[in-house]
């Protein structure tokens, strides 16, 4: 019995000496969080669960009719593979520009690197509807680069229109989210120690040697970071595919979408949000999981 309360002593005064005052300043916060994110959310996933009748409409039930569906039907199959694939491109093709520019600019010397972090954050100060639409006026049939191909003669008009393609879709997201990328690499630029350059430079390495073996493994976490970022927001982006992809190319945000305003289908388009938010939640968890071990590897 002693042995039994010994043990569980150091349970009990934790428990006792835990401060109630960080709990109660978050408490407002945490409320409000859940009462504008947590009861949508709840709401939407009880919807899912009804099911739908053209000539009634919404009946209450309980079923797992939508999702059913959703995951053994090859339509929504497809959307979805879409979605992750464009998703992917988009993520590749910002590491591949945000990653170099944000280096860049941080080697720049004011005023100059000042000048052209402005130049780059701008997008974001813009309403990704407008930004979308100015995509449209410029890869359009009747857009600037379909112009420009057939000045220079090396496509004909129709050629340069990139409207409802998977390239037209890809390079208006990767102009929405690059400049996350650039944020994220940036905030790990700036902890980086630029001894360690000098000191590779110095024992006779090339610049991308430096670049390759030095430099992108310590700011790799913030590659990382931002890459969950840039997926998370084109996996789940509406507003650019549904106005460069429209009805031809569908991802799973517009498909839930139409089945909530076209069809007036709520349940399936509550079932279609529910399965994309798990699924982003799942990619997104597996990828960090996955990138904690390989540093806990690498660090020993």
């Amino acid at each position: 019995m002693t042995e039994l309360t010994s043990s569980l002593s150091p349970s009990v005064s934790r428990i006792r000496s835990i401060n109630p005052v960080p709990w109660l300043l978050s408490a407002p916060g945490a409320i409000f969080f859940l009462a504008l994110l947590g009861m949508p959310l709840i709401m939407t996933l009880i919807l899912s669960f009804n099911s739908f009748d053209y000539s009634i409409g919404i009946v209450s039930s309980f079923g797992l009719e939508n999702y059913y569906e959703v995951l053994r039907d090859s339509y929504f199959h497809e959307i979805f593979l879409r979605t992750y694939s464009i998703s992917i491109a988009v993520v590749i093709i910002c590491i591949l520009i945000g990653v170099p520019e944000a280096y860049i600019l941080s080697r720049m010397r004011n005023p100059w690197r000042s000048l052209f972090l402005v130049v780059t954050l701008a997008p974001l100060l813009i309403s990704v509807v407008v930004r979308t639409l100015g995509w449209v006026l410029l890869i359009g049939g009747n857009g600037l680069l379909g112009k420009f191909l057939e000045v220079v003669g090396i496509a004909e008009s129709s050629a340069g229109n990139l409207m409802y393609t998977h390239t037209g879709v890809i390079l208006a997201l990767v102009h929405v989210l690059v400049p996350l990328m650039v944020i994220s690499v940036w905030a790990a630029l700036q902890k980086l120690d630029s001894a360690v350059e000098h000191a590779g430079l110095s024992l006779g390495a090339s610049h991308g040697t430096v670049f390759r073996r030095v430099v992108i493994p310590q700011i790799l976490p913030g590659i990382l970071s931002g890459s969950l970022i840039v997926f998370a927001l084109s996996a789940s982006a509406f507003a650019t595919p549904a106005i460069i992809g429209g009805r031809r190319l569908k991802v799973a945000a517009t498909a839930a979408y139409d089945e909530y305003l076209n069809t007036m289908n709520w349940p399936m388009g509550a079932a279609i949000a529910i399965v994309l938010l798990v699924a982003n939640v799942a990619v997104v968890m597996s990828y960090n999981r996955m990138m904690e071990r390989r540093f806990r590897r690498t660090l020993g």
